[in-house]
């Protein structure tokens, strides 16, 4: 189990890193997901604009395809 959350947990940071290179924000949010229980603290790169608005759609569609539920957008800021 640890090493599962550990590749996941770098496969997450490969492609934050990857994707900051292009992005004009960052957004920070918690999110769920139900079976099995787990909560999530992530940071995620979103395009343009740069509004809590924009960042809940785009994560939570993002989410979703993964089987987690957004829960909120902490905050949003701008590279």
């Amino acid at each position: 189990m640890k090493q599962r959350i550990l590749i996941l947990a770098v496969a997450a940071l490969v492609s934050l890193a990857a994707g900051t290179a292009h992005a004009a924000c960052t957004a920070e949010y918690k999110a769920k997901r139900d079976r099995p229980f787990k909560l999530i603290y992530n940071v995620a790169a979103i395009e343009a604009p740069c509004t809590r608005a924009s960042a809940r759609a785009q994560l939570s569609a993002r989410l979703s395809a993964r089987g987690l539920t957004l829960l909120k957008v902490l905050s949003v800021s701008k590279q």
